[in-house]
């Protein structure tokens, strides 16, 4: 019989697990999220306890991943909080185009591909307002690399097919005419009509790959931009910092770090990035530029 409790030293057990394994430090109390999330892993897996589900996934290196997948936060839509893309529009841009910079830009942490391919329509708007401040897309000198530690959400981003519903949500309607099209997904008569899918102009401008943000990226930088958002806040303390010592290495110097917008993380960036980083205040907002 399928038995759906965790006890405290399992749950403390799986915490620990969790935590080497992807940086994902869960606080006291949250046994609903876990169980809530892992369940339908657990149901297709045949796993009938939480103990079972520990002894396994210690065991079994791909149903880790599937729980750390399962775990990792998902939830995003098309230009969230506004303000980076913003920033990006008003002060990282021009910037860039003034010091005759490269733009390329990382998404780290991209989940399903929303907010990359936010950070492509706005290069394509910047370059609609102000034709050639950009380098051409096909100089190679433009270009997004988009990367999240879920297989999964990678493979479905990289696709660039999404509901009508998910659309609604920070996308304006002439964004939808001027960058999407409906499409036919599996030779549904329903999916013409209720999915889109992004314009090539866009995908060209994006490269997706799966990541680990515990391991370096610097093989593909340097970047010129950086946008890590609303993931730092779920590791611990030393993975956070070692996460930003890795994006430091990653940007190139006056390159642009952007951050989520959460009041705990941006004081803990300000206690330890003085060293490495410039903070630039865009009322409202900050960002961060390495030194």
């Amino acid at each position: 019989m399928f038995n759906l409790s965790i006890s405290p030293f399992e749950y403390q057990r799986f915490c620990v697990c969790l935590k080497a394994a992807s940086g994902i430090a869960l606080g006291d109390g949250q046994e609903y999220l876990v169980l809530g999330r892992l369940r339908p892993l657990m149901e297709r897996e045949g796993l009938l306890s939480f103990s079972d589900l520990l002894t396994s996934m210690e065991a079994r290196e791909a149903l880790l991943m599937a729980v750390i997948e399962a775990m990792a936060t998902g939830e995003t839509e098309w230009f969230r909080d506004e303000d980076p893309y913003r920033i990006l529009r008003e002060r990282i841009l021009p910037d860039l185009v003034a010091r005759r910079q490269t733009v390329h830009l990382w998404s780290a942490a991209c989940s399903t591909g929303q907010e990359p391919y936010s950070m492509a329509i706005e290069l394509l708007e910047y370059q609609r307002q102000f034709p050639g401040a950009l380098p051409p897309e096909s100089s190679g000198q433009v270009s997004i690399l988009a990367t999240d530690l879920s297989d999964r959400a990678v493979r479905s981003a990289a696709r660039g097919v999404y509901p009508q519903l998910t659309l609604r949500r920070g996308l304006s309607s002439a964004l939808l005419r001027r960058y999407f099209q409906t499409c036919a997904d599996q030779g549904s008569r329903e999916a013409v009509k209720d999915h889109w899918e992004v314009s090539r102009a866009v995908r060209e401008l994006v490269t997706f790959q799966q990541h680990n943000l515990k391991d370096s990226l610097q093989r593909h930088g340097p970047f010129d931009v950086i946008f890590c958002r609303n993931v730092l806040i779920y590791f611990s303390p030393e993975w956070q910092w070692d996460v930003i010592r890795h994006l430091h290495r990653s940007l190139k110097p006056s390159g642009y770090l952007v951050v989520g917008s959460s009041e705990n993380v941006v004081s803990m960036l300000s206690r330890h990035m003085e060293p490495l980083f410039d903070t630039v205040s865009c009322f409202p907002g900050v960002v961060y530029r390495a030194r």
